[in-house]
């Protein structure tokens, strides 16, 4: 394979201001997780480990083989949601090994509301079991949760994709073989008791653990009958008589120790899809990224120095090198593994689609994997365009990224405007895994061409009814505007919301590729049968 070559001139004044600029960007990023790392308020962590638990990240420590190689869901949903009450959506989420199986691990967080669900910790909890369903991880609860969040009801109870689909997710992996282990660590209550009672096997920890559909204080009140919490839903109760619980466990260490030996025990191999061979470090400085991104995201670059810089040994076959030169495609490995790359290197030509729609089909052919780095302002428009038909070209392109059975993995390393965010495999499209970087941003349009768009529809209506409008009203008019579309197009906007499965520093990308590839071979797919197919 051809090593590719790198341009970069590390004294020019561009790449120290670039790197500058987005060294910022990481220290801000930093910053926003340690804090929601840390978790609930300091009361509340002082009342959780005066019951004698552990905190909720120690718990996830304590199960992991490798601390290192995981990978964190979601850990900034939430953020800004409720006055920043909800750090991480109240719940944690982290992919890794636990007795040599890759599992994910969903850990409630007592010490945020009670570890109660609100809207976000319920499409966070989904979109960390739909992770699981995806790539056959096995699925292990730490559950200490006061159940739904009864001011929340109507935004996490009836629709669909509420509180309820937690379940019907659970039985419908555990009937394909995806093992569903819980250990109730605390409280574990009314809709929430089902994640254990529905679970292939569970834990429940003495004094602290309990799990009943109505608490004390609902059943006093519908019933007259006085119990306590241990009386109603306790270790003894649920180990000696309900059988609700399958596992008594003295302590929370007891408790996680079970769930290690259970996991030694479901008769388990990861299957070897990918041929993969020893990975190789780049041949160039990844903290090259830092100057290589331009901190406008209107400018330019060549994708490759990105790719080079992500790559096993730099080393990178590009396919139709010369036909659609603004999508770079081609084969590599990352961390071992083999991938194809699609990445942008610019906007979204007939060509390039076509191009890029036949290299997927390569991929699909061969069960390749496919990463995708995404930085596109969209497809190209206007009438000579729309003559050759980019909507249909366009249409190929997209197409065939919604129906390809290879696992995708979309890096949004820029901008991910319109349909280009569509063409490149944004959330909707399903890829495995989904991350950006802190420089990126995501929006129908740039915030400059809505404002022109916006005011030119509000100056025809103007026009119409007869009525002057300043040039100071349009500007103020359009200002609005831009600033709207750059605070909902911020990257952390688009994360709180779980629009990606984490903001990630740029440093850290091979490592999550790496690990991301390494997940997915757990599940193998039926690949589409296309034959010969060129465009």
């Amino acid at each position: 394979m051809k090593v590719l070559s790198s341009n970069l001139k590390k004294k020019d004044s561009k790449f120290k201001k670039n790197f500058e600029h987005m060294k910022e960007l990481v220290s801000d990023l930093n910053k926003k997780k340690r804090l929601v790392k840390i978790g609930g308020s300091l009361d509340a962590r002082k009342k959780h480990i005066k019951r004698g638990k552990l905190l909720p990240r120690e718990r996830v420590k304590y199960l992991l083989d490798d601390k290192k190689n995981i990978i964190e869901i979601g850990c900034l949903a939430g953020l800004n949601y409720k006055n920043n009450d909800i750090p991480s959506g109240g719940m944690i989420s982290v992919i890794g090994k636990v007795s040599g199986r890759d599992c994910m691990i969903i850990a409630n967080d007592a010490t945020v509301k009670g570890g109660t669900y609100y809207p976000i910790t319920v499409k966070k909890h989904l979109r960390s079991l739909e992770i699981a369903r995806e790539n056959n991880l096995a699925c292990i609860h730490l559950v200490d949760s006061g159940g739904a969040n009864l001011q929340e009801q109507t935004g996490i109870f009836a629709d669909k994709d509420g509180f309820g689909r937690i379940f019907y997710e659970m039985a419908k992996m555990s009937s394909q073989g995806i093992p569903q282990i819980s250990a109730v660590l605390g409280s574990c209550t009314a809709g929430g008791a089902y994640i254990p009672a529905m679970s292939d096997q569970t834990i429940i920890v003495k004094k602290n653990g309990t799990i009943f559909l109505g608490g004390p204080h609902l059943v006093e009140a519908a019933t007259g009958e006085v119990s306590s919490p241990q009386e109603l839903g306790g270790a003894e109760l649920h180990t000696s008589l309900s059988g609700v619980a399958d596992y008594f466990a003295e302590n929370e260490y007891s408790a996680l120790d079970k769930v290690k030996s259970i996991l030694e025990f479901i008769n388990y191999e990861k299957p070897k899809i990918l041929v993969e061979r020893k990975p190789v470090k780049p041949k160039y400085d990844a903290k090259d990224i830092y100057g290589i991104v331009p901190s406008d995201l209107r400018e330019q670059y060549d994708v490759r120095e990105i790719i080079s810089r992500l790559v096993d040994n730099s080393e990178f076959e590009e396919f139709k090198k010369k036909y659609g030169t603004t999508l770079v495609t081609g084969f590599s490995h990352i961390m071992g593994y083999p991938v194809g790359i699609i990445a942008n290197n610019g906007v979204l030509f007939s060509e390039s689609s076509l191009k890029g729609t036949h290299f997927i089909q390569l991929c699909e052919q061969r069960r390749v994997p496919i990463v995708f780095l995404q930085n596109i302002s969209g497809f190209i428009i206007g009438k000579s365009f729309e003559e050759k038909g980019i909507a249909k070209d366009g249409a190929k392109l997209v197409n065939a990224v919604s129906t390809v059975t290879v696992p995708k993995i979309t890096i949004i390393i820029g901008g991910s405007f319109g349909a280009g965010n569509y063409a490149m495999c944004g959330r909707a499209y399903s890829p495995r895994f989904l991350f950006s970087w802190p420089n990126s941003k995501i929006s129908v349009m740039g915030g400059e061409i809505a404002a022109k768009v916006l005011a030119s529809v509000k100056d025809s209506q103007i026009n119409s009814s007869g009525i002057k409008w300043s040039n100071e009203e349009k500007n103020i008019f359009m200002n609005n505007i831009i600033k709207k579309f750059n605070e909902e197009g911020s990257p952390y906007f688009a994360t709180s919301r779980l629009w990606d499965d984490g903001v990630i520093d740029p440093l850290e990308t091979r490592n999550i590729l790496g690990n991301s590839l390494s997940f997915c071979q757990n599940l193998v797919t039926n690949k589409e049968n296309f034959g010969v197919f060129r465009m």
